[in-house]
């Protein structure tokens, strides 16, 4: 079973499970999901190889998809459920292949398509950080920037590491070997014909407008909208906006 930080109590409305991204986990969503937790019931998670849930050999949609319905099953749901990029994706198979599961999905600056990008630089960084150094995560900041720009993402990638026991809580070996699979987009057979909203960044291109005709064929209900200002990493480049739009689509 996934690893869960909740938040908020079960309420009439339906609950909210968050799904973060490539190198994310459950801590980095505390904000909001707190935020959102005044009305309903949130639950976010690690997803496997990440955080504090376990490792497994493999990384794939499917199996990202099947862990989440095991989350949801659990807590009795259906629920609203919210995705960011790799977790977006995730939770689009997991609505494809489980709708009962789901009541209404937010898709956060992902698209069902196989991208070209690799993630794999982010992985040696984090490789090359010499683990014996770090008494704080500042240290651990301090040798990334030699190798990383953003520092939005030094922030980011650091919250999953573990000070105390000098190693990183993402299966960083199997994610490497697993990014082609992490870039791609599985075949789903269906459709999720419920309300779905692809929430992106104005400044991202994640989520090209010719990729609606596919999204459609997928999610027939499937809205858009972005967020002016901000760019792939939405929810922490402009958290009130992220909310706001949560709320909206969800209430």
């Amino acid at each position: 079973m996934l690893n869960m930080i909740e938040h908020g109590k079960r309420t009439d409305h339906p609950g909210l499970l968050i799904v973060h991204g490539l190198y994310g986990s459950a801590r980095n969503w505390g904000v909001i999901a707190k935020r959102l937790s005044d009305s309903r019931q949130v639950v976010a998670v690690d997803m496997r190889n990440h955080g504090l849930s376990p490792w497994h050999d493999t990384h794939s949609y499917p199996d990202m998809a099947d862990d989440l319905a095991q989350v949801l099953e659990g807590l009795d749901g259906p629920f609203d459920v919210l995705g960011h990029s790799m977790g977006g994706k995730a939770a689009m198979v997991l609505a494809l292949t489980r709708p009962d599961l789901v009541n209404r999905l937010i898709v956060a600056d992902i698209a069902p398509v196989a991208y070209g990008h690799s993630q794999i630089q982010f992985i040696e960084a984090m490789k090359a950080v010499d683990l014996d150094k770090v008494e704080r995560r500042s240290d651990a900041a301090e040798q990334l920037k030699q190798v990383v720009d953003d520092p939005t993402l030094i922030t980011f990638f650091t919250q999953s590491l573990d000070v105390k026991e000098k190693k990183w809580r993402l299966n960083l070996d199997v994610l490497a070997r697993e990014m082609p699979r992490i870039l791609s987009f599985p075949e789903v057979a269906g459709q999720f014909d419920k309300p779905t909203l692809f929430l992106s960044g104005a400044n991202s291109d994640y989520v090209k407008r010719e990729y609606r005709e596919g999204i459609k064929a997928l999610f027939p209900q499937a809205q858009f909208a972005k967020i002016p200002g901000a760019g792939h990493w939405l929810h922490a480049e402009k958290p009130r906006e992220f909310e706001a739009a949560v709320r909206t689509w969800t209430t």
